[in-house]
């Protein structure tokens, strides 16, 4: 009986851990099988670590397979690493493989930095590659700004309006760190607000519209971004405003108003000085008045002392009669 019960015991302790390692061989069997037969070989310990550290292995090993078919030797651990590091492994993988169909140098390790940087952006290392392979255009400026013109002003005061189309392919090498879609615009807006400024003319514009694209294209305005330059088009060229004579009826206008300004001060001035003036001659009448008022006084003491006498007095008021006489006389409507 104590032999049976200890050859059960040996018997169990024996077949738990077989029936463990049984189910984790079934388990992976699946997955490791896809992969011993597709020639990306992954070992059972390291699908087991993967499962460990909650990493899908079925999904990073779908992806080394289809690297291996398309002749791309990825490791599992750097698969696994990328996962880990919050990338997108299967377009990843992808972006390479077109990288390679159509003859661009892309690494792993490149794919994966573009990858990451481009988390969260909108934007994707396959869209980076297949923009690599086939340009886009990007539309200067940009609608969604609030824009459709990109709006320069002549020499000669009128405004040029211009639309652009830039034809721009993914630099691959500069993509992580580079400058992108909308510095490329506001450098090609530049470019073209600059051009037409120099312009002698708008009819020199509007006769040779290439030559904006080509002096804008001259000054190298891909350097530090993500992208390179192969075309710029001018899409739509329009005469605006003249904004040269607006400017100088704004600056007439203006010349108006300081004019009038000053002759208010110098009427303003004038009014004052006037003012001034009639209060000097009310104090100057008032003397003349209280002069006047001295004469009677001093008529008095010069009876008092002697010095005139009543017939002297008679004559002056006769003189005075008289000469009143002859000034009514003289003014007969003003007596009227």
């Amino acid at each position: 009986m104590d032999v049976l019960r200890s050859s059960f015991f040996w018997l169990v302790l024996i077949l738990i851990p077989a029936l463990i390692i049984l189910f984790i061989i079934l388990s992976f069997f699946s997955v490791w099988l896809r992969a011993w037969l597709a020639g990306a070989y992954v070992g059972f310990i390291d699908l087991v670590a993967m499962r460990l550290r909650q990493v899908p292995y079925g999904l990073v090993v779908d992806a080394r397979i289809t690297a291996k078919k398309a002749g791309i030797d990825v490791g599992i651990d750097a698969i696994e690493a990328h996962f880990l590091a919050g990338g997108n492994v299967v377009p990843t993988i992808h972006a390479i493989i077109a990288a390679q169909k159509a003859g661009i140098a892309l690494s792993w390790q490149r794919a994966c930095a573009i990858d990451l940087a481009t988390k969260g952006s909108g934007k994707s290392v396959a869209e980076a590659v297949r923009t690599s392979v086939d340009p886009k255009v990007i539309d200067c400026p940009n609608p969604e700004g609030g824009r459709s013109t990109i709006d320069g002003v002549a020499k000669d005061g009128i405004q040029v309006k211009v639309k652009a189309r830039v034809t721009v392919r993914t630099n691959l090498d500069r993509f992580v760190g580079g400058a992108k879609e909308d510095t490329i615009i506001a450098r090609v807006g530049e470019g073209i607000v600059t051009t037409i400024g120099s312009a002698e003319s708008y009819k020199a514009v509007l006769e040779l519209p290439d030559s904006i694209s080509k002096t804008v294209l001259s000054r190298g305005l891909d350097v530090g971004s993500a992208f390179e330059i192969l075309s710029i088009d001018i899409a739509d060229v329009d005469v605006g405003e003249n904004v040269g004579a607006k400017l100088q009826v704004a600056q007439a206008e203006a010349n108006k108003n300081m004019a009038q300004a000053q002759a208010e001060i110098r009427r303003a001035a004038a009014v004052a000085l006037e003012q001034e003036m009639k209060a000097r001659i009310q104090e100057m009448q008032a003397k003349v008045v209280e002069a006047q008022a001295q004469v009677p006084l001093a008529i008095a003491e010069a009876f008092r002392t002697g010095k005139l006498g009543v017939m002297d007095y008679y004559k002056m008021e006769n003189v005075q009669a008289d000469t009143a006489m002859r000034q009514t006389i003289a003014q007969p409507e003003a007596k009227k």
